[in-house]
Parts: structure tokens; C-alpha cells; sequence
């Protein structure tokens, strides 16, 4: 079973990889602008770090949960090739932000992509499999017929 779910996995131990080194980003910037614990104001560099890591957080159980249904329900290899886009958009996104509030919409908005897609792929392939499972109608092999 562990080999059929191979790439997902991978991935997302990198993705897991990657919101750890935002996360230490956070404390380095703790050190570096005087922000300590509980304290998530001071400087406003601190607070664009500190709002990049904190966005990236609220995003990542959406980005995992659409990981793995489209790649069980869909595709794997398409799917988490997307999550290797997702990857990219956050660190571009995490960095941009970091620099100044207005860099980091490109990031933002090529992650909102790979999610919705994501979200869409998933629906399909459950959707598919629901179809097959119960009604008997695979659509899928009614796609290839064409």
C-alpha cells in the first residue's frame, strides 16, 4: 500500500520540511528584530515574517487534504507535480512577503491556483469513483472510448 502513495508522500514530508524552515525563519527574526514570545507585533518586517509563516500554516491542511485526494482519486505523478508548484508558490510567496507586503502577490495567487486545481482534481476523481463504486458508470473509461 506504502508504494502506491510513494510521491504523495514525499512530498509531503518535503512540504512538512518546508513549514518547519518558515517556522524557523520566525525565530530568527524574533532574534533579530527583539520580538519576544508571546508577542507578534513590533517591527513591521517582523510582522510580514511572522504573517508569511502564519498564512502559510492556515494554508497547509487545505494544501495536504487536496494533495491526497487528487492524487488517490485522480492521479498521483499530476498531482503531486502540482505540489511541487505549491511548494514554489509558498516559498515565493513566504520570501516576497518578507521583503515587502505588495511582493507577495504572485506567490499568493499561483498557490490559490494549484489549490483550486488541486481541489477540482480531487472532486473529479471521487466523483468518478463514486460513479463506479455504486452506479456503475466509469467515466474515465467512457473518456477513453473518444
Amino acid at each position: 500500500m506504502a508504494g502506491n502513495s510513494i510521491l504523495l508522500a514525499a512530498l509531503s514530508v518535503l512540504s512538512a520540511c518546508q513549514q518547519s524552515y518558515f517556522a524557523m525563519q520566525v525565530g530568527k527574526a524574533r532574534s533579530k528584530y527583539k520580538v519576544t514570545p508571546p508577542s507578534v507585533s513590533g517591527s513591521p518586517d517582523f510582522e510580514r515574517i511572522f504573517r508569511a509563516q502564519q498564512n502559510c500554516v492556515e494554508f497547509y491542511p487545505i494544501f495536504i487534504i487536496t494533495l491526497w485526494m487528487a492524487g488517490w482519486y485522480f492521479n498521483q505523478v499530476f498531482a503531486t507535480c502540482l505540489g511541487l508548484v505549491y511548494i514554489y508558490s509558498r516559498h515565493q510567496y513566504f520570501w516576497g512577503y518578507a521583503e515587502a507586503a505588495k511582493k507577495r502577490v504572485t506567490g499568493f495567487r499561483l498557490s490559490l491556483g494549484v489549490l483550486a486545481l488541486l481541489t477540482v482534481l480531487g472532486a473529479v476523481g471521487i466523483l468518478n469513483s463514486f460513479l463506479d463504486e455504486y452506479l456503475d458508470i466509469d467515466i474515465a473509461k467512457k473518456l477513453r472510448h473518444f
